[in-house]
């Protein structure tokens, strides 16, 4: 065999290798990937982008401090905004990861694609550079608000008696998601708009208070219907979530009514609009939205799993829709 032979074989052996070692580097790269995304939850992250969308419209006085500046804020707040929810997410991944492997396989940490190291990497990571960037902002009511949700995060899944593991009370869980996915989203970063952006004065006016109002009653009902189909791993864990207590079909009953009671508020305070098309829009368009919220609920069966986590996501996106309501609300 020639020298030139020899050569040509073993070059075509490291480009094999060197291909070989590429095609490996991207698996695991993609597998981190997905299991990135699942562990963010992408319907809580598609919630904050829709709601400080939203939050950075009300302060606005006049379509003049409509800029440029304001657009480019809002996106701004986004990232630590999104930083704060993968805290979230992964602080309560850590601690359920016993449970998940009951109620949810599929996520990051149950099934392995994360270890516990990574995801405890991107719990401790995420909120201080959310907070970081509070600071870089130069807005004290961002940085004040992500270190309530830490707290509240924390509160919400460390278990550590009698004080904290808010998960297993009903009240606590349920005040849990009312600051996370509601008024945490409000109020710091509208105070952030109107104040810090803006320059002007904070006033709370009528659609923030019923955005707040809201939240409230919709991020409670969330809070219910998110633990239906837990309630197999809950159980065998010792937790006392409200559907143990009282039964699926009570819980969901309970948080399908909080959910008309929201819109049947919002088609009252909309019939007292002084303009004719917020009293149109607010008052057909929650309507609209509550028959199908109603007409969705009766087809769920609580037996299966799936068709509570459908609702579920659905639920999410009547919450996505109200965000852009919210404004007709004057």
């Amino acid at each position: 065999m020639s020298k030139s032979t020899v050569a040509l074989a073993a070059q075509d052996g490291y480009s094999s290798e060197s291909k070989l070692a590429s095609t490996s580097f991207m698996q695991v790269l993609n597998k981190k990937c997905d299991a990135f995304y699942r562990l963010t939850r992408p319907y809580s992250c598609v919630s904050i982008i829709a709601a400080l969308l939203s939050v950075s419209l009300l302060p606005l006085q006049s379509p003049a401090d409509f800029t440029p500046k304001l657009i480019i804020e809002a996106f701004k707040c986004m990232v630590p905004a999104i930083l704060m929810n993968n805290y979230a997410n992964a602080i309560n991944q850590l601690a359920d990861v016993h449970i998940d492997k009951v109620n949810k396989p599929y996520l990051p940490l149950a099934c392995g694609d994360f270890s516990m190291g990574e995801g405890l990497a991107i719990t401790i990571a995420s909120p201080l550079m959310a907070v970081a960037m509070g600071i870089m902002l130069r807005s004290p009511p961002l940085v004040i608000g992500f270190i309530i949700w830490c707290i509240v995060g924390g509160a919400y899944s460390i278990d550590l008696p009698p004080l904290l593991r808010w998960k297993g009370n009903p009240l606590m869980a349920a005040v849990t998601i009312i600051s996370m996915n509601g008024l945490l989203l409000l109020f710091p970063f509208f105070i952030h708009f109107q104040k810090i952006v803006l320059g002007n004065p904070v006033a709370f006016t009528k659609p923030v208070l019923f955005t707040a109002a809201f939240m409230v009653i919709w991020n409670a009902a969330i809070a219910f219907v998110k633990d239906i189909p837990d309630v197999e791993g809950d159980k065998a864990f010792g937790l006392r979530t409200l559907p143990i207590i009282l039964g699926k079909d009570k819980v969901f009953s309970i948080a399908v009514n909080m959910m008309l009671m929201a819109y049947g508020g919002a088609v009252l305070v909309g019939a007292f609009s002084p303009s004719v098309l917020c009293r149109l829009v607010t008052m057909i368009g929650h309507s609209a939205l509550a028959f199908v919220l109603w007409r969705q609920a009766k087809t769920i069966d609580l037996s299966d799993n799936k068709s509570v986590q459908s609702f579920y996501l659905f639920i999410w996106e009547l919450y996505y829709v109200e965000f852009l309501f919210v404004h007709f609300l004057r």
